[in-house]
């Protein structure tokens, strides 16, 4: 049995339908996957406490957490998105430097919802959603009509079009979001009007030219972009793969889920090298941002990958493998199932109507 043939294609969908469904699949993947992070941070920060007297930049066992020049930042990872947050700042107690004790995970969580209520455990969620949200909107919806425009040219079963589709969604969703993840960065360090942000924004561009926007951009694409076209290329084979097995005309929630923890995964993986070099690439950019230091990082990606090589063996390429899988199987599990579901609620909508 081909489900592709045989089970009804969800092609009326319109693309503002696609929008709706991408947005309800980003906030529910943050708010179910921010508090492992949350919960995974204050477990590293009670081993690697922030002090005004380290000097020396460090790296934890996962490379989600860096502590650089006195803990001034770190990297947030939710396994949709990571950002650069700020660690000191005057006047401040956050959550992530509020004592600890915690035996283990599950202990994290009964205390942290016992000493600070629940609603610590979403501590960090408003900067996520911020990044997560347009970017998901933009990918998945261009994915879903590039993928439908080539199937129309190309034919139905023609497989090389998740490919294509995921490579070209993630170039161009990568490069509208660089900027915003510029400007962001910058307001992370201080309070900033929209008079300074824009005088900000007017000052690097007359002084580095536009292409000053999209610093990090490249090292953003290597990661992101092999990702992309392998995991949708394996989410589209696992998924035809389980309805054919289980006798399936139309994939299932938990056919959706399972094909997107399993993609997600394996492109996880093999694309963590570029993700540790993306990371390192951002905490620098921060910095020399917030004027923690002098020159920002000229090291091509090559040259930072053969330094870590150098430094901490092959193995190094792959720090934070455990915690990267941990996060990155559910959100994408989460994201492509909810997505699915909203189109498939959609399309169930839109055939009632055209049936009346």
């Amino acid at each position: 049995m081909d489900p592709d043939s045989e089970r009804p294609q969800i092609c009326n969908v319109t693309p503002f339908q696609q929008i709706v469904a991408s947005c309800t699949g980003a906030i529910l993947t943050s708010l179910m996957v921010t508090p492992l992070d949350v919960v995974k941070i204050r477990l590293q920060a009670q081993n690697n406490q922030f002090s005004k007297d380290t000097n020396a930049v460090s790296l934890s066992k996962s490379h989600y957490l860096y502590f650089f020049l006195k803990g001034e930042c770190f990297v947030y990872n939710n396994g949709l998105m990571d950002h650069v947050c700020i660690c000191e700042e005057e006047g401040s107690k956050a959550w992530y430097k509020k004592p600890g004790y915690f035996r283990g995970t599950l202990d994290a969580f009964i205390k942290i919802i016992r000493n600070e209520g629940i609603k610590s455990l979403w501590s960090g969620l408003p900067p996520t959603l911020v990044m997560a949200v347009p970017a998901t909107v933009i990918y998945f919806t261009c994915y879903d009509q590039l993928t439908a425009f080539l199937k129309s040219k190309l034919g139905e079963n023609e497989r090389h079009i998740p490919i294509f589709a995921g490579i070209v969604a993630r170039f161009g969703a990568v490069t509208v979001i660089s900027p915003l993840e510029l400007i962001r960065t910058k307001m992370q360090s201080k309070r900033f009007s929209y008079n300074e942000l824009h005088q900000f924004i007017s000052k690097k561009v007359s002084e580095d030219g536009w292409i000053s926007l999209w610093r990090g951009w490249t090292p953003t694409l290597l990661r992101d972009v092999p990702f992309s076209a392998m995991y949708w290329y394996n989410y589209e084979l696992i998924r035809k793969w389980l309805c054919v097995k289980y006798g399936l005309y139309e994939p299932t929630f938990t056919v959706n889920f399972t094909s997107g923890a399993l993609s997600g995964s394996f492109a996880a993986v093999v694309t963590l090298p570029f993700d540790v070099v993306k990371t390192q690439k951002q905490t620098h950019l921060w910095m020399y941002e917030s004027h923690k230091i002098s020159k920002p990082l000229h090291m091509s990606t090559w040259a930072i990958m053969k330094n870590i090589v150098a430094k901490n063996g092959l193995s190094g390429l792959f720090t934070g493998l455990t915690p990267r899988l941990i996060k990155i199987a559910p959100a994408c599990a989460i994201m492509i199932s909810t997505y699915e579901f909203g189109k498939a609620f959609f399309h169930k909508q839109n055939t009632q109507k055209q049936q009346l």
